[in-house]
């Protein structure tokens, strides 16, 4: 079933990066249970992303792709952690805590916002590391753009403080709980645990260390008017909840991992696809570093400039 109408929650362009040389990052290793700990190819990670990219483009969703060649940063290609972009031409800017991540804001990023879409302004929150206070991004909060409601798993990502300072910046209710594995590791980013879309919600729910907490969370996405799908910790593991919705020329679109699709069963499936198409990437390299689809695209949110 297409779904053509345009949804804050599904953006039509999105930012990603094409690491040149990709590496599983040692500074985020101690609190990211999904990361590998082994070396990662380089070349494939830069053919995962470019494939990736215009599988995007086939579909209608507009890619602006940036190159990195440092060799300094080596999860570059997640750049949702560092910035976020906002209805009415806001811009985020996020304190991050691995101190060789914090390189990978771009200038060349936010002029391109600037000059390709309507920007009002942009308010940086990176001076709050200083502080030892960190919010990473739409790592560490999954936002709810149309009831205003930003999730946030409770770890050291995220700071109570940055995430209070967002909300009322923004104009987001904030959600926090603390979410954690069988072994009791706890998760590290809210969107590995979950992805909300305009008419479902994937989430690893009873990874929500608090039953009533849980219940709370459930509820409100439920109030919103989704279908709320729930993942076990095995697909949660295969990165299932780290998908983000968009909007292509045909309708919206779940863009997720090939490994993440394979995790879903048959009615999961059907319930996303009532809503959205599902679009698999294939980048296994990259999930070596820990994250999979929805870190490697940061959705531009803001209204585009008239295109010469």
């Amino acid at each position: 079933m297409m779904h053509r109408a345009i949804s804050v929650q599904a953006p039509g362009s999105v930012v990603m990066i094409r690491p040149h040389h990709f590496a599983v990052n040692a500074q985020t290793a101690a609190d990211n249970a999904f990361q590998a700990d082994r070396p990662a190819d380089a070349a494939a990670a830069h053919a995962e992303i470019s494939v990736a990219a215009e599988l995007l483009r086939a579909r209608g969703v507009r890619v602006h792709l940036f190159e990195d060649e440092t060799r300094d940063t080596p999860d570059s290609v997640f750049p949702n952690n560092w910035f976020s972009t906002h209805a009415g031409g806001h811009v985020a800017i996020y304190p991050m805590k691995p101190e060789n991540r914090r390189a990978e804001r771009r200038r060349d990023v936010i002029e391109m916002l600037k000059r390709d879409y309507r920007v009002q302004d942009i308010i940086d929150y990176s001076g709050l590391e200083a502080d030892g206070l960190f919010l990473e991004g739409t790592g560490a909060m999954v936002l709810d753009h149309i009831d205003r409601v930003a999730y946030a798993v409770e770890s050291h990502r995220t700071s109570p403080i940055a995430l209070e300072r967002f909300c009322t910046h923004f104009n987001y209710e904030p959600m926090a709980f603390a979410a954690a594995d069988a072994g009791g590791v706890p998760v590290y980013h809210t969107n590995v645990l979950m992805c909300v879309g305009t008419g479902f919600a994937l989430i690893g729910s009873d990874m929500i260390c608090d039953p009533a907490r849980r219940a709370e969370v459930t509820q409100r996405l439920e109030l919103a008017g989704r279908d709320v799908i729930a993942l076990n910790e095995a697909q949660i593991a295969a990165f299932a909840g780290n998908a983000i919705e968009l909007q292509g020329a045909m309708g919206r679109l779940l863009a997720l991992s090939t490994t993440a699709l394979d995790a879903l069963d048959d009615d999961q499936k059907a319930r996303i696809e009532q809503t959205a198409a599902l679009v698999p990437l294939d980048i296994p390299t990259i999930e070596m570093a820990g994250g999979s689809v929805r870190c490697t695209i940061a959705g531009i949110h803001l209204s585009p400039r008239p295109q010469s």
